[in-house]
């Protein structure tokens, strides 16, 4: 993003960390080609369980899933964005509708636009947590852009206010107040997950505990059954890694 507001209300250093690969990383990885068709899966549609982990992700699949997938990832991330567009739909359909694979989604907060939309997005529920993960990607171009087109005078202005107003205004000024009313969010609720100090503290529990135990330090990052995938940052990367471990 290109512009930013003052962090000291959070009590974050948001910045030391950031979306995407580091320079000069790249995939060895991505020539996977795609899966053989196969026969219709009549079994139980795992990717219809969705459930809060105690780490504070949300968790699609069966608990039982022998391969399981946590992804560190933000809003505001294009690179998330990208990620989730190219195999979100086969991640689900191949791998976690048949209980082979868990896919846990962790926020990993960059920024004071990226908390406030994470705050509304995770206090309707699980149940609409990945839909709504999918419509802010969708529409991410939008929203961060119209962020983008606020002067500099705005945003001081906004930094200047309450912390819970300084999150309400930024959902005003992206549009994503909008964004939210549209998908059957009201401006009351809005304003309450915006001001719950409860699930800022949780965010800020998640990304401190992934950065400083887990050392992730960009997004997306992702880990199979608890171990970090070194230099997998996109969808062919990543489908090649979840080939090796799912049978």
């Amino acid at each position: 993003m290109k512009k930013t507001l003052t962090l000291a209300a959070l009590g974050l250093a948001l910045a030391m960390t950031g979306c995407g690969k580091k320079d000069g990383e790249s995939n060895t990885t991505n020539m996977a080609g795609p899966l053989a068709p196969s026969a219709p899966y009549t079994g139980k549609d795992w990717s219809e369980t969705i459930v809060r982990t105690p780490e504070g992700g949300f968790r699609m699949g069966s608990p039982d899933a022998p391969v399981k997938l946590v992804e560190y990832a933000s809003m505001t991330c294009p690179h998330c964005r990208d990620f989730t567009r190219a195999g979100g739909d086969t991640l689900k359909a191949n791998y976690v509708r048949t209980g082979k694979l868990s896919w846990e989604y962790r926020n990993f907060v960059l920024n004071p636009l990226d908390v406030a939309a994470t705050l509304v997005a995770r206090c309707q529920g699980a149940e609409t947590f990945f839909p709504f993960i999918e419509q802010l990607y969708a529409t991410q171009t939008e929203w961060v852009g119209k962020f983008n087109s606020v002067d500099e005078r705005t945003l001081q202005s906004v930094g200047a206010l309450p912390q819970q107003e300084q999150f309400i205004k930024l959902v005003e000024l992206s549009g994503l107040q909008d964004f939210f009313k549209a998908h059957g969010v009201p401006d009351d609720r809005i304003k309450a997950c915006l001001s719950d100090k409860a699930a800022l503290d949780e965010l800020i529990k998640i990304r401190d505990r992934a950065a400083n135990e887990e050392k992730v330090d960009g997004t997306p990052n992702f880990f199979i059954n608890g171990v970090r995938q070194e230099g997998v940052y996109d969808w062919p990367g990543l489908e090649t890694k979840l080939r090796e471990q799912v049978r």
